[in-house]
């Protein structure tokens, strides 16, 4: 099976797919629970599906319809879930505020993250050091595996919900969208052994719950889910024809004067501003305690701390003058209920989307169509894994 797609939600099913002939090709029953995620492993070997407070592994090489595995130790729903590059171990969040690292092999617990809410989203650094996760209290937090620490707090919006987060394929970029449809985006900076994150740029990506952002494999592409029925896809890149156009009128029309001082100025003079929370003595709060294996402890962070304002930075990708936002290259807008996940081809050029109204759809992005539709669900699909690699990642 070179192309490996499958869907699950609320009906208690896990369906893979034939990508090209829509034709579904088996069907997993889950009872324990709805499904919240899914994911596979790079080889392709098994499939990871979140519930409600255990993960369970599949072979899906095998016609065994029965979980392999179970990892058991979380109290609540399960909201993410990511492998290792090589399949060793696997991070899980929940709503049981705990972010939890598993060995694959054994099904063992290996470490325990504690945040003070609900946990919404992790994803894993390609470097494979660090993990990043999201809360319900609107922080994102960076955690090192090997010093078992929190490395980063950051706080797009207080008290504002964190419902998603993607790291860019090659380090660069992390990206965090909230429940008020904002999109935050830091550049990721390694310097020696520190990772520096640097905001560059936040806009309003939907007016309703923004459900999931993802960044594309080659980094020219931002997804956006929402519970406004639609999926949107956001240009990254700095070459992208009608940005540099844009630019150009701009200039054009600056240096003739036709600018008003307002329409002169970036957009980023005028975007919302990032805050870092900072520790009283004014460093970013990046020296946490550590946290011992498998103790669920929590970090001492100070009480009161003060905030710094940072600004948005103006190297950041192309943003649309008329809008404020990145440029908009397509809005998919054909769900008829929430859209909640969604997945690139390793090309980037497609995208398979989930929503409540029981479809999964592949989407061709050069034209916004549709160019296959998945029926089988007979209640919501939330969540979608596909991996189209030619070899493991």
């Amino acid at each position: 099976m070179s192309v490996i797609l499958c869907t699950a939600g609320y009906d208690h099913t896990i369906r893979f797919w034939e990508a090209l002939s829509g034709i579904c090709s088996r069907t997993i029953q889950h009872p324990d629970s709805q499904v919240n995620r899914l994911c596979i492993t790079p080889d392709k070997r098994y499939l990871a599906a979140a519930g409600h407070n255990n993960i369970k592994l599949y072979d899906i090489k095998s016609s065994n319809p029965n979980p392999i595995m179970s990892f058991d130790g979380h109290t609540s729903n399960i909201t993410g879930v990511a492998f290792h590059c090589e399949g060793k171990w696997m991070v899980t969040s929940s709503e049981d505020n705990t972010v939890k690292v598993w060995d694959t092999r054994t099904g063992s617990l290996q470490r325990n993250y504690a945040h003070k809410a609900p946990v919404n989203d992790v994803v894993i650094h390609p470097n494979q050091g660090e993990l990043i996760s999201g809360d319900r209290a609107g922080i994102v937090r960076v955690w090192d595996l090997g010093e078992s620490v929190c490395t980063h707090q950051l706080i797009p919006e207080d008290d504002v919900a964190v419902h998603s987060v993607s790291v860019a394929s090659d380090g660069s970029l992390l990206c965090a969208g909230n429940k008020k449809g904002n999109v935050y985006i830091w550049r990721m900076i390694q310097d020696a052994e520190i990772t520096r994150i640097v905001p560059i740029c936040t806009f309003q990506a939907h007016k309703d719950y923004l459900t999931r952002v993802l960044l594309s494999p080659d980094v020219k592409h931002l997804a956006t889910c929402s519970a406004d029925h639609t999926a949107k896809v956001w240009n990254l890149d700095l070459d992208y024809q009608p940005a540099k156009l844009a630019a150009a009128a701009a200039a054009r029309a600056k240096a003739k004067g036709l600018l008003s001082p307002e329409k002169a100025a970036s957009p980023a003079a005028t975007t919302p501003e990032f805050q870092l929370r900072l520790t009283p003595n004014g460093r970013a709060a990046d020296e946490l305690n550590p946290f011992s294996l498998i103790d669920g402890a929590t970090p001492s962070t100070p009480s009161n701390e003060p905030q710094q304002s940072f600004p948005v930075q103006p190297d950041g990708p192309p943003m649309d003058p008329n809008t404020g936002t990145l440029y908009l290259e397509t809005t998919l807008a054909n769900h008829q209920r929430w859209v909640w996940d969604c997945a690139f081809s390793a090309d980037s050029a497609y995208l398979v989307t989930v929503s409540s109204d029981h479809y999964a759809r592949l989407w061709e992005l050069s034209s916004g169509q549709i160019i296959r539709q998945y029926s089988g669900h007979h209640r919501g699909a939330v969540c979608v894994a596909l991996n189209d690699y030619s070899e493991p990642r």
